[in-house]
């Protein structure tokens, strides 16, 4: 069978001993160019590349990262892949990516925190540029003692944690951070419900231990004591960010023959979920019942009626998270950012008719 002798166009053996000879320099200074981690002079790094074009050197990834170099990827670590919320973030990342010519690369949690824990822990093997984690943390400090011992690791390897809609790990911590405001959301809403004539407001949705949640609370209670009122426990509601709990949960304040004018939903999922059992139930919103939800994700609008909810600036907040993990050494300044929220007021909210 005949070979092709190194250097010669279109090997497809080319090693970089073959790169090296054809360039004219030594296997080091390659190697020094396939790692960018050591000055290499302009002229020389040209002939370099010119002669792995030549051949169509493809690079070794496994080799890169023993030299120390990163992969040019960016992990997106996410619970769910088909939740609106996460995809949309998506979205912003993966557009930034492919603009700062990284491949996006998705790995999916299932709400597993020790999942969470375990895919940063690989990314940061497999030395991606950024490892993007998004959605609320688990406030358990053998968690969020762990996050940081990878953020530290990270940060030697050259990569990035990069946090998004999740609190800073603390002082010190080598980590990015984009938040938005979502205790300003919640108090927002919770204020436009109650100043709509809402003093009986069921919240459902309550996650004990997920900062999401505590901070969307937080926004909650704020509102009732800046006017002096105290919402009533028993209209307190746990559950997880789905549309299914959001129609347990109405069916079971409806069963407990709850005495509620306002629905707050912690997601609009939730608030899809709700409305559908309200609908069910004969419960006319917003004539009997106003519904409100967070996120405005697409199914706030296709929902009847249209839902009153938060609005988060999704893909904004993944091209950020991107664009500030990859120049974090430009911008050394700017490495925790709070976006905003805003209410976005439609059909299925009203004052109370009692």
């Amino acid at each position: 069978m005949d070979r092709k002798a190194p250097g010669a166009t279109g090997s497809d053996a080319s090693t970089v001993r073959d790169v090296a000879k054809r360039a004219g320099v030594s296997a080091s200074t390659v190697s020094r160019v396939l790692g960018g981690t050591y000055p290499v002079a302009a002229a020389t790094r040209t002939r370099v590349l010119r002669a792995m074009r030549d051949l169509d050197y493809v690079v070794n990834a496994h080799a890169r990262a023993l030299g120390g170099a990163t992969n040019k990827t960016v992990a997106f670590v996410v619970d769910d892949v088909t939740g609106p919320f996460y995809a949309h973030i998506a979205r912003g990342v993966e557009e930034q990516a492919s603009a700062e010519g990284r491949l996006c690369m998705l790995c999916t949690t299932h709400g597993d925190p020790q999942r969470v824990l375990a895919v940063v822990e690989m990314m940061r093997e497999q030395r991606a540029d950024a490892v993007i984690v998004v959605g609320g943390a688990w406030e358990d400090k053998t968690y969020q003692d762990r996050m940081t011992h990878f953020a530290h690791a990270l940060d030697r390897a050259g990569s990035r944690l990069v946090l998004v809609g999740r609190p800073p790990l603390g002082e010190g911590v080598p980590a990015t951070v984009v938040e938005y405001d979502n205790e300003g959301g919640a108090f927002a809403m919770t204020t436009h419900l109650l100043s709509s004539g809402h003093q009986r407001i069921a919240y459902l949705g309550v996650v004990p231990g997920l900062s999401t949640s505590r901070q969307r609370l937080d926004g909650f209670h704020r509102a009732h004591e800046m006017l002096g009122l105290t919402p009533d426990p028993d209209l307190l509601r746990e559950g997880n960010f789905s549309r299914s709990y959001g129609y347990q949960g109405i069916r079971k304040l409806l069963a407990d023959k709850a005495d509620f004018t306002a629905v707050f939903a912690a997601t609009d999922m939730v608030a899809a979920g709700a409305m559908q059992a309200l609908r069910e139930a004969g419960v006319r919103v917003p004539d009997d019942v106003s519904v409100v939800g967070y996120d405005d994700v697409p199914v706030a609008i296709d929902v009847v009626p249209a839902l009153t909810t938060v609005s988060i600036p999704h893909e904004e907040l993944g091209r950020t998270a991107v664009r500030l993990a990859l120049h974090r050494d430009e911008l050394p300044e700017s490495q925790h950012q709070m976006l905003g929220t805003h209410i976005v007021v439609r059909g299925s909210t009203r004052g109370p008719r009692r």
